[in-house]
């Protein structure tokens, strides 16, 4: 199944009916920061506001609005770092349908209890020794086979990448309600359900504009498969980022990323750690270390914010920078230990 525009506009009729979309907030303080022209704004797209504190509620929802009414009776299971488990297990909620996540012994307590409130179950694993081991995979196969459980995937599934679509989808229409341009689009890229379903909103709605992934400099197996022209693999990626430590690009989403995507960027984990701490003190945004990420490749100047020669007579040129913050999920005692570790 090939993702388009129009899978992403039902998507978003479907979503309407379960959350609000998350908001699109000008950044005055990035503006100053990146020292922009006075015509160019900023605008942090923030998925900490989501039910679930992410943007994988998105992709959740929609994929259990194509599923529910087939299951009958069966559970869903999955695998996930946290977030998606949040996400369908409100989705599991909202459509009555059993959810079983597979999730790291060692995520966030945040994401267990985001996870647990919508009634979803839990089953963990140890993530340090699963390169090895492969029991993440091997849980949630089992989970299917003894539960009769319907698998979804966190990230590559077309119904996962058009529901994450729909927030690419929401920042075409506010920014052209009110007149403005794109030049720049970034966002962090794991699996590449994210960046998948908003690159082809983003392309779509603003064609010229730049899309720039950004990853951690030790699981950055996007980067690697843009210079390979390939999927590749990574045997064990490592950061604090630990939304963003899928071991490869999705099958669903690599041709999409290769095809829109125009530049992918990578970030250390202190760098990270300054953009938490910065964006705490710039906008009191407690952020988790995969939201912050994007606004890190921004401050660290990893992203070149000029002008296109070859657009410097077009609308776009003068176009305004969206950096997508795509969750919050932070234990406060770690949130704290990092702003300390920082060097802001």
């Amino acid at each position: 199944m090939s993702i388009t525009i129009q899978h992403i506009y039902d998507a978003q009729r479907v979503l309407a009916q379960h959350m609000s979309p998350a908001p699109l907030v000008r950044s005055y303080a990035l503006e100053r920061q990146l020292r922009l022209a006075p015509d160019r704004r900023v605008w942090i797209k923030d998925y900490g506001w989501t039910p679930v504190g992410s943007f994988k509620l998105m992709g959740a929802l929609y994929w259990m609005s194509q599923h529910a009414a087939k299951l009958d009776g069966r559970p869903v299971a999955a695998h996930s770092s946290g977030n998606f488990a949040s996400g369908l297990s409100y989705a599991g909620h909202r459509f009555s349908s059993r959810v079983i996540i597979v999730m790291p012994e060692s995520a966030p307590k945040v994401k267990f209890e985001n996870t647990r409130r919508y009634g979803a179950e839990i089953r963990t694993y140890d993530i340090s020794t699963d390169h090895l081991t492969g029991v993440r995979d091997r849980l949630a196969k089992e989970i299917a086979e003894q539960e009769l459980a319907l698998q979804a995937s966190p990230y590559d599934d077309p119904w996962v990448i058009a529901g994450n679509g729909v927030g690419g989808l929401e920042i075409v229409q506010a920014l052209k309600s009110q007149g403005r341009e794109l030049s720049h689009f970034v966002c962090a890229v794991s699996g590449g359900g994210l960046m998948a379903g908003h690159a082809l909103a983003i392309a779509d709605g603003f064609p010229t504009a730049k899309i720039i992934g950004v990853e951690p400099d030790q699981a950055d197996d996007f980067r690697q498969s843009r210079i390979e022209g390939r999927r590749v693999r990574l045997p064990k990626p490592t950061s604090i980022c630990d939304g963003l430590l899928s071991y490869d690009v999705g099958e669903h989403n690599w041709p999409i990323l290769e095809r829109l995507v125009s530049d992918s960027v990578v970030c250390t984990d202190d760098q990270t750690k300054r953009a938490m701490a910065w964006l705490y003190q710039a906008h009191g945004l407690r952020t988790e270390p995969s939201g912050a990420i994007t606004t890190a490749a921004l401050l660290e100047g990893k992203i070149s914010l000029e002008l296109d020669q070859q657009h410097s007579n077009t609308q776009a040129s003068q176009g305004d920078i969206v950096v997508v913050l795509s969750g919050r999920n932070i234990d406060e005692a770690v949130f704290e230990k990092y702003l300390s570790e920082s060097s802001c």
